[in-house]
């Protein structure tokens, strides 16, 4: 059987990752056949690694023109992932971006017109919705397990980072450079997953950011966000790069029970009755329904960023369902740039906002964005992502 052909565009942390993962065989259906980056370094710790049975270009320009892959991975830093997949795109490539989709709405409903548009199959790197524990949540709430939507929780601190990280690249943890702190970089699989996982996605938020915090950095590295939702239900969103030990628990109460994802472990409750029933009926006082933990099965299946490539390779090929829909990417993006519009207004933010007004906004931290000493280091990043962080 033919087996795809994958290109990386960026070979820093990710990239990196994605090219062992492919050169490695492991995705069954998938090889990789190409490597481009415009830091001649990058290219030539590639060159070392892989050999002449790689290819090499320094842009995403001569790759497209190469005809030498059928598969685009965009691994850049996050301004170029709209910029970059339409280019790839408008050529018929298929494309995996990783996430975020883009830094703003705007250019992101850009690249989904275009994606819309192409001939090419279009993925987000959403490797946290191949986790058992959260498509289990997911198969739970919209199956009514715990009946409507009361309130939604998410404590995730358990992004830890010194300041050696921050330092590692010039781009990072800039305005002019990455557009966003722990909402643009460690957050955007939550913020995904959030909206995912409860099938809502929030009416109004209102949050509040503090920047350069904990760190000597210009963005956002704490963040609490109270949110609301078109059927009543309320929120809250808790994120920072400096508490250690960090905490990561995610809850969905409904009227019928409730789901606590927590330590790699997933605890369901369920009541007896509906509680919206039975305040209605009760005469008692100070009753309450009674509650049974519900044992959970989950084939215990995680297969993150290999999956999401075994998925798109296959879907390619015509042998499975795209798992991801590429397109789905601004729902996050609109949730994290609707929380740092709220932080820059001081006030709640409706959904959907102005996606001029939020572009404004960020332009004039752009402008007075400053730059770093010029530098990269590749780190390893198979730590980060391999549990339900």
């Amino acid at each position: 059987m033919k087996k795809i052909r994958f290109a990386i565009v960026g070979f820093g942390n990710m990239g990196t990752a994605h090219a062992n993962n492919l050169y490695e065989g492991k995705i069954e259906n998938g090889l990789l056949s190409a490597i481009v980056d415009t830091n001649i370094d990058n290219l030539t710790k590639a060159k070392n690694k892989f050999g002449d049975k790689v290819s090499y270009y320094n842009t995403i320009d001569e790759l497209i023109l190469s005809n030498n892959t059928d598969a685009i991975i965009i691994a850049t830093p996050h301004y170029s992932h709209s910029e970059l997949s339409i280019k790839a795109l408008k050529a018929g490539y298929n494309v995996i971006c990783e996430k975020p989709a883009g830094v703003y709405t705007k250019q992101v409903k850009q690249m989904n017109d275009v994606a819309s548009q192409s001939k090419g199959l279009f993925t987000i790197m959403f490797n946290q919705r191949t986790n058992s524990l959260y498509r289990k949540m997911r198969e739970i709430v919209l199956e009514k397990g715990i009946g409507e939507i009361k309130r939604i929780n998410w404590l995730i601190t358990n992004w830890y980072r010194s300041q050696s990280y921050y330092d590692s690249s010039e781009w990072r943890a800039t305005w002019a450079g990455e557009g966003g702190g722990v909402l643009v970089n460690q957050c955007p699989h939550q913020l995904d997953l959030l909206q995912w996982v409860t099938g809502m996605m929030p009416f109004k938020i209102h949050a509040f950011c503090h920047f350069g915090k904990w760190h000597d950095i210009e963005v956002e590295d704490d963040v609490t966000a109270y949110i609301e939702y078109a059927n009543g239900a309320t929120g809250v969103f808790v994120t920072s790069t400096a508490d250690c030990p960090g905490t990561n628990r995610f809850e969905i109460l409904g009227t019928l029970g409730k789901l606590v994802c927590e330590n790699e472990n997933l605890t369901y409750t369920k009541l007896v009755e509906d509680e919206r029933e039975y305040t209605k009926s009760f005469t008692g006082g100070f009753g309450e329904p009674k509650s049974e933990v519900i044992p959970v099965e989950l084939d215990g299946k995680n297969p993150q960023h290999i999956g999401i490539l075994n998925n798109f390779a296959n879907a390619v090929l015509g042998l499975e369902p795209l798992f991801v829909d590429g397109r789905e990417g601004i729902k996050g993006v609109e949730i994290m740039n609707a929380i740092l519009l709220s932080q820059w207004l001081g006030k709640a933010i409706e959904m959907p906002f102005d996606d001029d007004l939020y572009y404004d906004e960020l332009k004039k931290f752009i402008a007075i964005s400053k730059p770093k000493k010029k530098g990269s280091v590749t780190l390893n990043v198979s730590e980060t992502y391999g549990g339900s962080k």
